[in-house]
């Protein structure tokens, strides 16, 4: 029998990524690394976010995770694609007074034949994402040399350097809500790992590029989530640096392969450039699906 509970901390999101981690493919859309930063790297949302989980014997089958006002990411067991109607239809219950979207990896074709027969139609035009991977053996894909300028130093974050490393998110991603206080969430949060969490910092002191890498020892796949350089430090090869260094690392540790997903459209070219000049190559891109709200579908 198949049960269901509502998020209700981080012991769920674990259960979240234990599926994420079971099904995970280099064309997925989740990593567990995603969903750790995406949970936590904002304080206070957890109202804006209704979650479930769809579960039997301690095996998590499917998880929901609605974003207000009506917008869905989930995960399913390709095993159980019935399940798939299950949270849309959970979806569609929470959210009925707003339009709906729904977003997924072009090869998680057990989630698209679903979202297709309940009349949700994709959206060709606007911005998507591309999954991008490489691998990290020490052969052919060796990885580049790290280059930096003079002055800038490439280390791992500190706790010290965690107010700064802050300061340089919210200026590579301005307006941005990530605080101290959600950054040393994240730090507490399964599976972040110190030694993958690089950052370059400037002659003054300051933080000017970071990149934070999540692991997943099951499958040896790493997430780079995320990558930002200060707009005052752009064009010095500084994100680079920062995303060699923590490849590096985790290639130390065991990672095969390493996956990210930034904007695929041509109106944000630049980061699958940056990142496909590090050796990563396209996989699968997200497709958005859409649908009125039960209001609207009446008139």
């Amino acid at each position: 029998m198949v049960n269901t509970r509502r998020y209700a901390g981080p012991r769920d999101l674990r259960a979240m990524q234990e599926l994420t981690s079971r099904i995970w493919s280099p064309e997925s859309r989740w990593h567990v690394g995603d969903l750790a930063w995406g949970r936590f790297q904002h304080v206070g949302r957890e109202p804006e976010w209704p979650t479930m989980l769809w579960h039997t014997g301690g095996r998590t089958l499917a998880w929901g995770w609605i974003e207000l006002p009506g917008h869905l990411e989930l995960a399913v067991d390709p095993a159980r694609p019935e399940l798939v109607d299950e949270v849309l239809g959970w979806f569609e219950e929470t959210v009925r007074d707003a339009d709906r979207s729904v977003v997924v990896s072009s090869a998680e074709t057990h989630l698209i034949e679903a979202i297709e027969r309940r009349g949700y139609l994709r959206a060709d035009d606007g911005p998507f994402f591309v999954q991008l991977n490489r691998g990290l053996s020490r052969g052919l894909e060796a990885l580049p040399e790290i280059r930096l300028p003079a002055g800038y130093v490439a280390r791992p974050v500190g706790d010290e350097d965690v107010p700064g490393r802050v300061m340089a998110h919210r200026a590579a991603f301005h307006p941005s809500r990530v605080s101290v206080e959600s950054y040393r969430a994240v730090r507490d949060a399964w599976p972040y790992q110190g030694d993958l969490d690089w950052c370059v910092v400037a002659p003054d002191g300051s933080v000017a590029a970071y990149c934070l890498l999540w692991l997943d020892d099951a499958v040896k796949a790493v997430v780079l989530e995320p990558v930002g350089t200060v707009p005052a430090h752009r064009g010095r090869g500084l994100a680079r640096a920062a995303c060699l260094a923590g490849l590096r690392a985790a290639r130390e540790r065991g990672a095969e392969v390493a996956v990210v997903a930034p904007r695929g459209d041509d109106a944000y070219p630049g980061p699958g450039r940056f990142y496909r000049g590090l050796g990563f190559r396209d996989r699968a891109r997200s497709l958005q699906f859409h649908a009125r709200s039960a209001s609207d579908a009446r008139l």
